[in-house]
């Protein structure tokens, strides 16, 4: 039976064409209501959209033959991708088509801000003549302080030299000789934003990076420097912002990017303001952008359709992968994040992944793209199967699998070796009754389930230490789920779980009361 594809958005010619070239049925209807989109949904094997169409549950439960859904741009915000993922639903999207147009956009801002381009030409158009008013300052000379020097920041890093700027940037995550490469010295956060003349933003939306920029930042910041955020609005606190602007803390701002979009009757206020150059969210708003998210969806969907190629992924649906491998999804994801909480702030050079028992030999490309998914949620905020192992591979890391058949104490387990600042590290995993467990750190060996909130402390091995740790959480209000201690060598390792967050003052209570420095709560994205 032939697959039909429904566009439900407006896609390039482009993308149209290759959707149509394909031999499959292709129907474009725009502007459909979720009951208009529900009432024909079922007819379709595949769904492409743009920001527009929201796919619901109810869009999903009447989608009885939709296999994949196609989203021609990076965020799936309008697509309920849990659900997706339980009917079996592939969910694609276009994460590295807007690089180059994101980059240009944010240069574009960097001029607009330094020669008051968008306040002279609205004098123009007022048909005034106020070439004093409007004097603007050279990039040439100045500091450029670049806030995530990653995919899109790394190619405002490449433009902005020619300017014959002096470029300094924040990025725990990227290797000194990434950042060097493009000529940016990576220094703190506090040095950017004290010493920069222009600053561009560059970093994902994460609980971390929230208001990342609010009025204390501001105050360390020059008096003449300027501000531009084409990644994500929230990363700079829009009250903080304004007060920042209209007190002229500092000179000059230049914002793409919002907290509501469009923006709320609050916001709007900063559209008073004389010194903020403004655009609606035109980061990727380039016609060779909209050609490129369109043809990628097209090719990527119809490989699906064709071959059942998976690529551009966000989800895995279920019973597409080998039964004895997909439980371990997963954990691979937990394990990937672990990784991360544990190196922290500085970059990782190296995972090895090695699978020992049955999973040796098994297909587990997968298994590793997901543990590298797991890693980069704190780090960029989303990845998928397609952008993973690029992303990974521009942070410097390298990725490596071995097979080893035996596995001691378990029919199978999934060993990751991680190395940053020089130092090799271990972790071990296995699932049992499909939950995932975590089964050794390092040369400890225990057993507890790998899920929620957990903390863990290294001691030294003797009497007391769990009743004190026990005591310290417990007039705290955080209660101990389980608990389980591996013990080597007059050392000793203890995993919990607990029902909470357990805030920053208690780990250190509880580090001060058993006498460790090597303590640390962990959160485990779900």
């Amino acid at each position: 039976m032939t697959s039909k594809i429904l566009v439900s958005d407006p896609l390039s010619d482009e993308g149209i064409e290759i959707l149509k070239n394909s031999g499959f049925p292709v129907d474009v209807k725009p502007g459909l209501s979720e009951d208009e989109l529900c009432a024909i949904i079922g007819d379709y094997d595949c769904l492409i959209i743009r920001s527009g169409t929201k796919v619901t549950p109810k869009v999903i439960e009447a989608g009885k033959n939709l296999k994949v859904i196609g989203r021609a741009g990076v965020g799936v915000d309008n697509i309920d991708v849990p659900c997706a993922t339980d009917k079996g639903i592939l969910v694609m999207n276009t994460p590295s088509a807007n690089i180059l147009s994101a980059a240009e956009h944010s240069c574009a801002m960097l001029l607009a801000m330094a020669r008051n381009i968008p306040f002279a030409h609205e004098s123009m158009h007022k048909g005034e003549w106020k070439r004093s008013k409007y004097t603007g300052v050279e990039l040439n000379g100045k500091v450029l302080g670049i806030i995530g020097v990653g995919r899109v920041g790394g190619e405002v890093a490449k433009r902005m030299k020619a300017f014959n700027m002096t470029m300094i940037g924040y990025d725990p995550f990227l290797p000194k000789e990434v950042a060097d490469s493009l000529g940016v010295r990576l220094t703190t956060l506090e040095e950017v934003i004290t010493t920069a003349d222009f600053m561009t933003i560059h970093t994902p939306l994460l609980p971390d990076t929230r208001n990342m920029i609010s009025l204390p930042q501001f105050k360390m910041m020059k008096p003449n420097a300027r501000l531009a955020n084409v990644a994500r609005g929230g990363i700079v606190n829009e009250d903080d912002l304004y007060t920042a602007l209209k007190e002229k803390i500092i000179a000059g701002a230049a914002f793409d990017v919002w907290c509501d979009e469009p923006l709320n009757d609050d916001e709007k206020k900063l559209l008073e303001l004389d010194n903020l150059v403004t655009t609606p969210h035109l980061g990727a708003s380039t016609v060779e952008a909209q050609e490129r998210v369109a043809v990628e969806i097209a090719e990527h969907a119809v490989m699906y359709l064709k071959d059942g190629i998976v690529s551009n992924a966000i989800n895995a649906p279920r019973g597409k992968l080998d039964a004895e491998t997909e439980p371990y999804m997963p954990l691979m994801d937990r394990m990937g994040n672990l990784v991360q909480q544990m190196v922290g702030n500085h970059p990782l050079e190296k995972l090895e992944l090695i699978y020992c028992g049955g999973l040796a030999g098994k297909q587990t490309k997968l298994l590793t793209v997901s543990a590298v998914i797991g890693y980069l949620k704190k780090v960029i905020g989303t990845a998928n199967v397609i952008n993973a192992l690029p992303v990974a591979k521009a942070k410097g890391i390298e990725i490596a699998e071995t097979n080893n058949d035996t596995a001691k104490d378990y029919a199978n387990v999934v060993e990751i070796k991680f190395t940053a600042q020089g130092k090799t590290r271990s972790i071990r995993g296995t699932v049992i009754g499909g939950q995932p467990r975590l089964v050794g750190v390092d040369q400890f060996s225990f057993d507890i389930p790998m899920s929620g909130d957990m903390m863990y402390l290294s001691y030294k091995d003797e009497p007391g230490v769990i009743g004190i740790v026990g005591n310290t959480l417990g007039t705290a209000g955080i209660n101990v789920a389980q608990m389980t201690v591996g013990r080597d060598g007059g050392r000793a390792l203890m995993f919990l779980t607990v029902d909470q967050n357990i805030p920053e003052e208690i780990v250190d209570r509880v580090a001060k009361d058993v006498g460790t420095d090597d303590i640390k709560f962990i959160d485990l994205v779900e």
